[in-house]
């Protein structure tokens, strides 16, 4: 059986899609790319804010297309917008053959089974995943899953549950199959990364443990921390975080906003005098730290002083990347209840606002970086002499890329594949997201380093009940 997958949303989505392939894998089935040619198609939906709402009905529409224009027998829905609104789904998609929430993927086998599409199963390891990305070596792990926060605006918990940390054996034996698969980078994830392990009453392991251990066990040479909540870093992690070179001194930590009004009204923990704090001692404890955040302009009751206060305090905290949205209501909040009362017009033009203001700061930051010899991850082979790569303070996807041509003069130029890690000369910032760098040494190409140090054989048996999200 072909089957061709569509996956929206966030990283950890990403994830559960390679693990619902391998699964299929282990059942016959083979991926394939042209949704015209499979004959199951998968839908992994999004249902965070309106426009991942509407994308992932549009993408639900199209695959249900291939049923008439290609080889489809089946298209399956499945993920957090199904979990949310599975009954309103079915009456308006009766085109589709099966909808499944988050609570229930583990109904897909046996649904596929039922219909007569899948093979008899062949063993896997149980951390299996197949790669659904764009860069093989680029690779994300989510450490837990759901969220015990009581943001007002964020469905996350109505859509995965209560907050559930993974078992940290398990979480490492994963790392290393996805090293031994060729990851370079691994990007943890999850709702919130600093509340790992505070769940697991059987054993003391925090993120910094479980950090400690992913270094120790594996010869990945970059980890890379995705959102954390400020009131979650604790000295241990900073400590951690400045102390081992392969986990990169980058933070993605959500703000959300800078107003206290609109902080106390979106039910968070911090206030600004508390990120300011706090975002003073992460800079202090760990040298060179790049910083993101995320923020919603237009929330409920938001004024004009409020939206200014925001700006006033980006501007103040400087940044390096801001990712920025505007608020749309979300049944089953606490926020859905609150008058809407910013004109989406007016949401728009904020939004333009502080992106605008959010772009000179980062092109400002970002200069700070040219004349020096800054590591870097090559992503992509070189193509009329230029190198795709990104500088540790530039995440996957999200905050642009290096540029990279070797020194002139050079008449031999290395190969750098994929995957290399170079030192590099920043020259210049283009776009004020880009760099443009010139190649100084080649670091570690990755064929001489997929040497894993490991402590154990990696077992062909059941994980524990829970351990990815179920």
């Amino acid at each position: 059986m072909k089957i061709g997958f569509v996956t929206l949303g966030c990283d950890k989505n990403t994830v559960d899609t390679e693990r619902y392939l391998a699964q299929l894998a282990g059942r016959g089935a083979v991926r394939t790319a042209d949704l015209a040619d499979a004959e199951v198609i998968v839908v992994n939906t999004c249902g965070f804010i309106d426009a991942a709402k509407r994308e992932s009905i549009d993408a639900i529409v199209e695959a249900a297309r291939y049923k008439d224009e290609g080889q489809c027998r089946a298209v399956v829905a499945l993920g957090c917008l199904v979990q949310r609104h599975k009954s309103e789904l079915e009456e308006a998609l009766p085109e589709v053959d099966l909808f499944l929430g988050s609570s229930e993927v583990d109904r897909l086998l046996p649904e596929l089974d039922q219909r007569g599409l899948l093979r008899e199963p062949v063993e896997l390891h149980p951390g299996e995943r197949i790669f659904a990305g764009e860069l093989p070596h680029v690779r994300y792990l989510k450490i837990s899953e759901g969220c015990d926060h009581g943001c007002a605006f964020c469905a996350i918990p109505l859509m995965r549950g209560k907050h559930r940390s993974f078992a940290p054996d398990e979480v490492v034996r994963e790392a290393q199959l996805l090293e031994l698969q060729g990851a370079r980078e691994v990007n943890l994830v999850a709702q919130d990364l600093a509340h790992y392990g505070r769940d697991r009453r059987d054993e003391r392991v925090k993120l910094p443990e479980l950090l400690e251990r992913l270094v120790g066990e594996t010869a990945v040479p970059w980890f890379r921390l995705m959102y954390l909540y400020p009131s979650g870093i604790t000295p241990r992690l900073l400590d951690v975080v400045a102390r081992e070179p392969r986990i990169l001194p980058y933070l993605d930590i959500p703000i959300q906003h800078a107003s206290d009004a609109v902080l106390a009204r979106m039910r968070r923990p911090e206030r600004q005098r508390t990120i300011r704090d706090r975002v003073a001692r992460f800079r202090d404890a760990v040298p060179g730290l790049a910083m993101r955040t995320t923020c919603i302009v237009g929330f409920p009751g938001e004024t004009d002083a409020d939206f200014d206060q925001l700006l006033a305090f980006l501007e103040e905290m400087q940044f390096d990347r801001v990712g920025a949205f505007t608020y749309s209501p979300q049944e089953g909040t606490r926020a859905h209840a609150m008058t809407d009362d910013v004109p989406e017009w007016l949401k728009r033009e904020r939004l333009e606002r502080l992106t605008d203001l959010q772009r000179a700061i980062t092109a400002e930051r970002y200069e700070r970086h040219v004349g020096t010899v800054v590591r870097a991850l090559v992503d992509r082979a070189p193509v009329d002499g230029v190198a795709e790569a990104r500088l540790y303070l530039q995440a996957d996807d999200i905050d642009g890329v290096t540029r990279v041509r070797a020194a002139a003069g050079d008449s031999t130029p290395p190969t750098l594949a994929p995957g290399t890690l170079v030192d590099v000369l920043v020259e210049e910032v283009v776009d004020d997201y880009d760099f443009e760098a010139t190649l100084v040494r080649v670091v570690d190409a990755p064929t001489a380093a997929v040497r894993a140090r490991r402590t154990r054989q990696l077992p062909m048996a059941a994980t524990t009940v829970g351990s990815f999200g179920r």
